[in-house]
């Protein structure tokens, strides 16, 4: 039953940049966060790459997006909240 609550409420799909072009991140975030930000919180697949998250993070706070890094253990991934 978890499952299937999970998929009913969760339909909005991470973003995940693994193999995307540095030069590519800005524009995929911002039209992801834009198309999705009713529904916030977010999930941004960054990765370990220091130079993808702090693009990320510079295209979230530049719209007024509020997030999170990752957590303890995977800090792979950015939280988008509202």
């Amino acid at each position: 039953m978890v499952k299937r609550l999970q998929k009913k409420y969760h339909s909005i799909p991470s973003l995940d940049l693994h193999g995307v072009k540095h030069a590519d991140v800005s524009m995929l975030v911002e039209n992801y966060i834009i198309t999705y930000e009713n529904a916030c919180p977010l999930k941004i697949i960054t990765g370990n790459s220091d130079r993808m998250k702090k693009i990320v993070i510079t295209t979230l706070k530049s719209h007024g997006f509020n997030y999170q890094e990752g957590d303890y253990y995977n800090r792979g991934y950015i939280q988008v909240f509202n």
